[in-house]
């Protein structure tokens, strides 16, 4: 077995080579420097993308790989191209001396070296990708509709393969050497870069969102780059794609390569006060509102034409013989333009192909003056710099990769000319102006940021792995108070140096596998590949916690199953990872006998905000496809016990019985002393910790009115009572709900009216908010991504261990654990590896200390009567 610090060595992953080696002078020398030295960066990786500048080559950069592959392989090569690019990689293949044919059709593969299609062909299933050993994408912006389009799926499955059957073949690894390429990937979707990263096969997306995004509890795919994160995910990136700007950041001249000035001018037109609306309780509204929805945006579009088409015009007039680009959104904006300049040619997409393609090449040869065409349909790919340097957008819209694109058909290296861009908009979309201003800025921020790393490390993948090894080693520290110690250090780095038999108690809730990690160290756990490699993880610390378990002791684990994206199962739905019974298994493996667990129900509501699984809209479309709400388990361990003759613990947790009323034990019951709640542990206590399920008597309903006037807190409260004291009628739960639904006080973020259980064994009475999370919210400081509620906590402690001794968490967090034993009247001991976190939990845990050490009021007066005795 190797040892931890190779384990944690081995955890620094940077895309893997996947080619082979050719030399610089294997490369066609009609390229220049930095398209050589691209060439032959990609080929050995394999599986690469190429985000180089607009105009720096990437036609013949793609065409140079896919034919230096096949000079070493035996199989054919495709290059897939988007609308009007044909002729651009026919004119740079006749100079390269390579022969192109372009297809729609398997049986047309002959004759030339490479083939070209398009993206619709693959698409709609006319050209099986399967057939060719090496394919590149070009402009592949087909990868942003990740997962949402069937242009995507299609892709993912023909190129990239997903263990589906195709024309009687089972397809697993894909096509061998895939590759994309594009100028502007869009930094502000990060969903973008990690469907790239899922199509070369670099890492899956689910892995790649929990290695370096914190995600939005309340909305799936909302993604935000950990901070700590930022430098690894950027080396990451720059281990499979290469961003460059211009030659001279892999170390070549700049000459030839100067983009032009661009001149950018903004015209807001006024919107129709008549058309403003109302608000929705009827009052009309007195200003325009921000059209930031996308309903909104595409009314006010519609209302706003005239306005904005008359100021088109006016532009036009400026200089009326300009070639020009008339970017629109809508078919409606295209029949404007057709109306309004008869000798406009437009593209659009509904049109013949062959026809639009045409179109598209005429105004890149400057054969007609203005063409008219929506960004989606020709801001990819086409080249109209020969010719053109003016745009005049007739609107603005959400989608920033698509205006970045149609913006670089003129601003590009090659041009001549200063550049212009006319962008028209109304008042009530300056808040669209505003988003799209700031994603330019993010853009020129990622851009920086990407051209710096290829200048520190060049296209070196081992110095960029040294540089992420530095993130390996911590320091150890140690807080401790009188009923307290807490350790910043790695969990299996601190279990090895605790002392045998010496804690009474291991309360924990352990990484989720690899879904969230809450370090920059690679020493966390949630730092790994998949599930496998988590466990392999878990293997140098599971080991030490049984050792310093006192025999016959109990280490509760809460966990939660988790969700397995469609993209990862291969089913087209979501499914569940039996997370619970995998950790069941591992803790079993290294010597711990299981006892059963508690389940804990949480609120399906919010958890659907976050997954989408369990939506009502998918529900109606079809039931199958829905799942149920994944509750939390707090499994329960013991440490074999010494002497297995009576099974008991060699320090039995001891409970003290109160005053009994059936004179069955040694204290008689004297019925003249009152019965004081919690003095013991009772024997109904008793009855309910060990009994499965707790009956209960009544059969009255809820009905709507006895919930007429109360605030949701109330209404919760009294369902919970009632639910509990009298028989559960299903069909009367539903029409509560529903009436509340009627009169608009349903919530939507969280279930109101949850069913409740008499069951022990199933918590639904687990405040889902009583955590450390609240005070570090109220404190504008993070929050933990999953800490364990106080409820969970208090009855574990009370239950499995005994006043002063000593309870335990390796994965301390926020300190939830040792905080609550401090509490409780016991010694908490915590270790943390996230120093923030680290450093909240003692804060915590003296708070704690310090309120059971400050005397009351009557304290302070008895200590006072005993100072004045003394004194007398």
């Amino acid at each position: 077995m190797k040892s931890y610090e190779q384990f944690l060595r081995d955890k620094v992953r940077l895309a893997p080579d996947e080619g082979f080696d050719v030399a610089l002078d294997e490369v066609n020398p009609l390229l220049k420097m930095h398209q050589r030295l691209m060439v032959v960066w990609a080929i050995r990786g394999g599986r690469r993308a190429i985000f180089a500048a607009f105009g720096l080559g990437k036609s013949v950069i793609q065409l140079e790989i896919v034919r230096l592959i096949l000079a070493r392989i035996t199989g054919l090569g495709l290059i897939v191209i988007p609308l009007g690019v044909l002729q651009e990689f026919k004119r740079d293949a006749a100079m390269l001396g390579i022969v192109v044919k372009f297809i729609r059709d398997i049986e047309d593969a002959h004759g030339a070296d490479i083939y070209l299609t398009n993206y619709e062909t693959v698409r709609d299933g006319k050209l099986d990708p399967q057939r060719f050993a090496v394919a590149s994408l070009d402009e592949a912006a087909v990868l942003r509709g990740f997962g949402g389009t069937k242009t995507f799926r299609e892709f993912m499955r023909t190129f990239a393969g997903d263990g589906k059957t195709l024309n009687d073949r089972t397809i697993t690894d894909g096509v061998r050497y895939r590759f994309v390429a594009t100028a502007c990937p869009s930094p502000n979707e990060y969903i973008e870069l990690l469907a790239y990263a899922a199509y070369l096969g670099i890492m899956d997306v689910s892995a790649a969102k929990t290695r370096f995004f914190k995600r939005d509890s309340t909305k799936a795919d909302k993604l935000t780059l950990h901070a700590h994160k930022e430098r690894e995910f950027w080396l990451w990136v720059s281990s499979w794609a290469i961003f460059v700007q211009k030659p001279s950041d892999l170390g070549c001249s700049d000459d030839g390569y100067e983009l032009p000035p661009m001149d950018v001018r903004w015209h807001e037109v006024a919107s129709d006060v008549a058309t403003i609306g109302h608000e929705p309780w009827g009052q009309a509204k007195m200003f325009v509102s921000a059209a930031i929805g996308v309903v909104d945006a595409s009314r006010e579009k519609r209302e706003s034409l005239p306005l904005r088409m008359a100021k088109m015009m006016e532009l036009r007039a400026e200089d009326p013989h300009a070639h020009r680009i008339l970017w629109h959104d809508l078919e409606r904006e295209r029949d404007a333009i057709e109306r309004a300049i008869p000798t406009a040619v437009s593209v659009y997409g509904s049109q013949d192909l062959d026809e639009r393609e045409q179109a598209v090449v005429d105004f890149s040869d400057g054969r007609f003056q203005e063409l008219a065409a929506k960004p989606v349909i020709a801001g990819s790919g086409c080249n109209f710099q020969r010719h053109c340097s003016w745009a005049i957008f007739l609107g603005i819209g959400f989608k920033f990769s698509d205006f970045i694109q149609a913006i670089h058909r003129i601003q590009r290296f090659l041009q001549t000319r200063p550049v212009r861009i006319d962008l028209i908009y109304t008042e009530a979309e300056r808040e669209v102006r505003r988003q799209l201003e700031r994603k330019w800025e993010q853009h020129t921020i990622m851009v920086a940021k990407m051209t710096e790393i290829i200048r520190e490390f060049g296209l070196s993948q081992a110095a960029m792995a040294q540089s992420l090894t530095r993130a390996m080693n911590v320091e150890r520290v140690e807080t401790a108070g009188r009923s307290y110690k807490l350790v910043n250090n790695d969990s299996v780095d601190e279990t090895r140096r605790m002392a045998t038999d010496s804690v009474d108690l291991i309360l924990t809730s352990i990484p989720f596998s690899s879904q969230y990690e809450y370090s920059p160290s690679y020493r966390d756990l949630g730092h790994s590949d998949n599930n496998k490699h988590f466990f392999e993880h878990m293997d140098f610390i599971t080991p030490n916690l049984l050792r310093v378990l006192k025999p016959g002791r109990i280490a509760a684990i809460h966990v939660k199953d988790r969700i397995v994206p469609k993209g990862m199962t291969g089913l087209g739905f979501q499914t569940a990872y039996r997370f619970h019974s995998k950790v069941a298994d591992h803790y079993e493996k290294h010597g711990f006998a299981y006892l059963g667990m508690k389940t804990i129900v949480t609120d399906v509501v919010r958890e659907n905000n976050q997954t989408y699984r369990l939506g009502w809209t998918e529900q109606c479309k079809d039931g199958t496809k829905m799942g149920v709400g994944m509750p939390e388990y707090l499994l329960l361990f013991r440490k074999p016990v010494t002497d297995t003759a009576d099974g008991y613990a060699d320090t039995p947790v001891v409970k003290a019985k109160p005053l009994c009323l059936d004179g069955d034990d040694d204290v008689p019951f004297d019925r003249d002393l009152p019965i004081k709640p919690n003095s013991g542990y009772s024997r109904s206590r008793w009855q309910i910790d060990a009994h499965g399920f707790t009956r209960s008597s009544g059969d009255g309903l809820l009905l709507p009115e006895d919930l007429a006037g109360m605030t949701h807190a109330e209404m919760f409260q009294l369902f919970k009572r009632r639910s509990l004291e009298t028989v559960y009628n299903f069909e009367n739960h539903v029409r509560l709900c529903e009436h509340l639904e009627a009169a608009g006080k349903l919530p939507v973020t969280f279930m109101l009216l949850q069913p409740q259980s008499w069951s022990d064994e199933v918590w639904t009475d687990i405040t889902r908010m009583l955590t450390l999370n609240g005070a570090q919210s109220a404190k504008g400081k993070e929050m933990h991504l999953c800490p364990m509620q106080f409820d969970l906590a208090d009855r574990a402690i009370e239950q499995w261990s005994m006043p002063g001794e000593v309870v335990f968490d390796p994965f301390a967090g926020l300190g939830t654990v040792p905080y609550r034993a401090v509490q409780k009247g016991r010694f908490g001991l915590g270790c943390e590896l996230s120093p923030s976190y680290y450093l909240d939990s003692h804060t915590y845990c003296r708070a704690a200390e310090l309120e059971l050490s400050m005397p009351s009021l009557f304290d302070a007066e008895e200590i006072g009567e005993t100072a004045d005795s003394a004194a007398s």
